[in-house]
């Protein structure tokens, strides 16, 4: 019954085929049955196909290749434009350039990519999430000509797998859901919970060729970093007023 997603693996390498229009259609449509706030439906999606303008996306992604390589590339953008110009129509004024009214449209979208990508999975396909949308937006609006009150959340590339990477491991059960209220995490507990992450050969060997002593290190200190965090953070911070969200 779960066994398309207890098995996924994130796809970062297509075959040469393309996805027919009518098959990716029906997934979008059928996505678009997830849940809404109030049903709005506050997201709206660029299909990219065209070579070139998977070329001009791939900046934004630091040029990982499957933006190029992949039949389909997926921009999910917040759209509050949409909401607010048929409330403009219709007697009626918007009050959504805000945060709170960012938050509701980035959960809608981030509602809708998921569910997209479950379905895309259970067709056969295979799906990678690019979480530098928000590193660059700038470039991703500039490229796709994205107006006030849309914002770009998240990119998804799309295709027929070439080749089943192995499977990346997840924090077991009891370190993830906490019954009736929160527990707060012991020393012990953190031990428990990331040792098997730790104690994984490809883990070790990222420590190692880092130079760092712990898995821990390579997350803070290579990885993700506070610099990086601190500037990205302003940037899009930056962005969001461009967009109209921060007024």
């Amino acid at each position: 019954m779960f066994e398309t997603v207890k098995n996924r693996r994130t796809i970062r390498k297509y075959l040469p085929k393309e996805i027919a229009p009518d098959l990716l259609n029906d997934l979008l449509e059928t996505s678009f049955r997830a849940s809404t706030m109030g049903g709005m439906q506050l997201y709206s999606v660029i299909v990219t196909r065209d070579a070139e303008m998977k070329e001009k996306l791939s900046p934004a992604h630091f040029n990982q290749p499957m933006v190029k390589n992949a039949p389909v590339v997926l921009t999910y953008c917040v759209d509050f434009r949409r909401f607010s110009k048929w409330c403009e129509q219709r007697n009626a004024t918007p009050g959504y350039d805000n945060l709170m009214s960012f938050m509701n449209a980035t959960i809608d979208t981030l509602l809708v990519a998921q569910t997209f990508c479950t379905l895309a999975e259970e067709a056969g396909l295979g799906i990678c999430y690019l979480g530098t949308t928000t590193y660059n937006p700038q470039m991703i609006i500039e490229t796709l000509s994205l107006p006030e009150l849309v914002f770009p959340i998240t990119t998804i590339t799309v295709g027929y797998p070439d080749g089943i990477p192995a499977q990346v491991d997840r924090l077991p059960l009891k370190g993830i859901v906490h019954n009736e209220y929160f527990r707060d995490y012991t020393p012990e507990s953190i031990d428990e919970m990331y040792a098997y992450k730790e104690s994984l050969p490809e883990n070790k060997k990222f420590i190692e060729e880092n130079q760092k002593e712990t898995l821990a290190q390579v997350f803070t200190e290579v990885r993700y970093t506070k610099k990086d965090n601190e500037f990205m953070s302003d940037n899009l911070l930056k962005i969001l007023r461009q967009q109209g969200f921060l007024k």
